[in-house]
């Protein structure tokens, strides 16, 4: 769906990159940026009069040089800052092309999923952990 309307929360398009063996892709936010020093599943904001699909591919593109072949929407997930309201729209990546690198010198790490909890995130982020989760016991469960 295109963003459309302006509103008080910021939009933003959020990728759960999986290298197919339960490694996700996390980077680590800059200290001066909102929530800055936190890990991060890599995203950005969706444009006005954009898609949210089309945003997660322009901004994964940008941020980590890799076009997505293979994306599902995850969840979506609405949370209020004190200082910051966000929606965010989750993709589950399962395909891609080129190698992830931070483009705009951001670290980057494959995390096996398992060990996800031991990193610290934005609490908007939270919700996804359980998904990931999810996602994974059902994929699993079915081969």
């Amino acid at each position: 769906m295109p963003n459309t309307a302006p509103d008080k929360r910021v939009h933003v398009a959020v990728g759960v990159i999986s290298d197919g063996a339960d490694k996700i892709l996390v980077a680590h936010r800059a200290e001066h940026l909102h929530q800055g020093g936190l890990w991060e599943f890599p995203g950005g904001k969706v444009e006005l009069n954009e898609s949210v699909h089309d945003a997660l591919l322009r901004e994964l593109s940008e941020e980590l040089a890799i076009q997505v072949t293979s994306c599902e929407p995850l969840l979506a997930i609405t949370h209020d800052y004190k200082d910051k309201a966000v929606l965010l729209d989750v993709w589950w990546i399962s395909a891609f092309q080129g190698e992830p690198v931070g483009r705009e010198g951001q670290p980057l790490r494959w995390v096996d999923a398992a060990d996800l909890n031991s990193l610290a995130f934005p609490a908007a982020n939270l919700p996804i952990l359980t998904a990931i989760e999810k996602k994974l016991s059902s994929v699993n469960t079915a081969i």
